[in-house]
């Protein structure tokens, strides 16, 4: 066996830097411009009103934190096992 990363850790790794982003892109994505000028607010009239509530953004914003936690939260075990 060669030496190095195994490929567990690979796959960790990658599934951190999903989780950190998937958290920031849903931390972030509900108060930006483009939040409000998407396909389905701009076709469906009811769903726009649900779109720009602020308890729906903030959810959206809620699970984002739960899942750069999450991330964070692996990496921090990974990180702690190496040692």
């Amino acid at each position: 066996m060669a030496q190095g990363v195994p490929h567990g850790v690979i796959g960790r790794l990658l599934l951190v830097a999903y989780l950190i982003e998937a958290g920031l892109l849903l931390l972030i994505g509900p108060w930006s411009g483009l939040w409000d000028r998407n396909l389905f607010v701009q076709s469906l009239p009811a769903l726009n009103d649900v779109a720009r509530s602020g308890f729906i953004r903030g959810a959206v914003s809620g699970v984002g934190v739960l899942c750069v936690g999450a991330g964070l939260a692996d990496l921090a075990s990974l990180v702690s096992r190496r040692t």
